[in-house]
């Protein structure tokens, strides 16, 4: 049996009864913050633009938009919704696969589910089983799409997306794998953003969700995708990372499927910044205890990191230290330190044009080092350190080999449920934010997702643009 075939096989019969009562809370409040990042994207102006442009094109009214009053086609409405999940880089992370999973999973699953007027309970069972799609695809070969610079939550998120897809239209398993073969055609994200800080990465989760499940409708209506598109020569593998038959072990992480579950290690986001600079962050929070500094008052400072993040957050220094877009700053460690540790906060409006300009944090990000010592805990956790040195001459100093937010460090669920409201409150009142909430947390017993979702499209106009 081929990887294609086996992920077909527990796409399609996974049921929610299959899954722990534990996993499925996971994935509820996994579904909930990608919901409330969406909101806060809308609430700031950012990634609208495949909004807007899924709204051109136009089509048959089957599923909800964020920010949209409009119904628009299931997979036009799956990229609209995961682009701006991930607009703000705000969004969950499977640290393991350096992937973000629900950004896929969750638009795909209910853009799909709505179409097809199946109840929260099913879509549920597909946004679990397609996360751990996702995760298994990427732990296979952890790292190493990064390495090559490529995103691994476009790469292996389109996989997930169409395992969702196929299960939700009832695909069976000869179909089903047939769809994931075309969808290896599709899988694509470069990392070239990184360059020049150009928002280019929310189009990465929107076009493996747009395109899961064109390729599950491609493969009902016939079309035919190679059952070897994962492990086979010119497969996944091969193709993205040189890799020869056999020598990524992808078996491995499928042959405990229904067993094993990735979603409990599927980390929360407390900050609105790439993953690997939560650990330097939180420790940073930690070291000043509620105090802030002033730029005067600091001298050096170091953060930590693994040698995996350096190029994403940490280089090329100069460009690091003075971000040209909010963008660029979401993957500056240099600038997020600085603002944590002088405004003593990084949050969404911490990335603003006038945020990003503010000489005083541009003063301490220019006097940030780097250093990488050897982390066990990664690629399990993304750890991270700072030391600030101050003028006077004492120190600062905090290590965290788990990031808040991940399994071993975790956010309670109702720390989860305050970073929802918070967000999804740039964007609708509090009746909404309430109705939402208390909707997606018994997502399984909604028989209408329409109705469910319905506050999703009664926003306040963006704040900015």
């Amino acid at each position: 049996m081929t990887a294609a075939e086996r992920i077909a096989e527990f796409a399609t019969t996974l049921t929610l009864e299959d899954v722990p009562a534990e996993v499925a809370e996971h994935a509820k409040l996994h579904l909930l913050d990608t919901l409330g990042c969406g909101l806060a994207a809308h609430a700031t102006g950012a990634a609208a633009e495949g909004r807007t442009a899924m709204a051109e094109i136009g089509g048959e009214g089957q599923a909800t938009v964020i920010g949209h009053d409009a119904r628009l086609p299931a997979v036009n409405a799956a990229f609209a919704n995961a682009m701006l999940c991930h607009g703000l880089d705000f969004d969950d992370t499977h640290s393991d696969s350096v992937s973000h999973v629900s950004t896929v999973t969750c638009p795909a699953s209910l853009a799909v589910g709505e179409a097809q007027g199946l109840p929260g309970s099913e879509v549920l069972a597909a946004i679990v089983g397609a996360s751990e799609v996702i995760t298994r695809l990427g732990m296979a070969a952890s790292g190493r799409f990064h390495a090559r610079g490529f995103h691994p939550t476009a790469i292996c998120g389109i996989f997930g997306a169409t395992a969702a897809a196929a299960r939700l239209t009832g695909a069976d398993t000869r179909t089903t794998a047939s769809a994931l073969g075309i969808a290896g055609s599709m899988a694509s994200g470069l990392f070239a953003y990184l360059e020049d800080g150009t928002a280019t990465k929310p189009i990465h989760p929107a076009w493996a969700a747009h395109g899961g499940i064109l390729a599950t409708r491609l493969a009902s209506l016939g079309a035919e995708g190679p059952p070897s598109v994962i492990e086979g020569k010119f497969g996944l593998y091969h193709a993205f990372l040189g890799a020869e038959r056999g020598e990524i072990d992808v078996d491995a992480q499928l042959a405990d499927l229904g067993s094993r579950w990735e979603i409990p290690r599927i980390a929360y986001k407390p900050f609105p910044v790439c993953h690997f600079m939560h650990g330097s962050l939180g420790a940073a929070a930690d070291a000043l205890d509620g105090r802030t500094l002033t730029p005067d008052e600091i001298a050096d400072v170091v953060v930590t990191v693994p040698e995996a993040g350096v190029s994403l957050v940490l280089e090329p220094e100069d460009a690091k230290k003075t971000p040209r877009s909010d963008y660029e700053g979401k993957f500056s460690l240099q600038y997020s330190v600085a603002s944590m540790l002088v405004r003593g906060h990084v949050s969404v409006s911490d990335f603003s044009d006038e945020a990003i300009a503010d000489p005083g944090v541009l003063a301490v990000a220019g006097k940030v080092r780097y250093e990488t010592p050897d982390y066990p805990t990664y690629p399990q956790a993304f750890p991270g350190g700072v030391r600030v040195t101050l003028a006077d001459g004492s120190t600062l100093e905090r290590d965290f080999p788990h990031q808040k937010g991940g399994p071993e460090n975790p956010m309670s669920a109702d720390e989860v449920r305050e970073k929802f409201r918070g967000n999804a409150l740039l964007a609708l009142d509090e009746d909404r934010v309430e109705a939402l909430e208390d909707a997606v947390l018994a997502f399984e017993q909604q028989d209408d997702l329409a109705a469910a979702l319905a506050p999703l499209t009664a926003v306040k106009e963006p704040v900015a643009a």
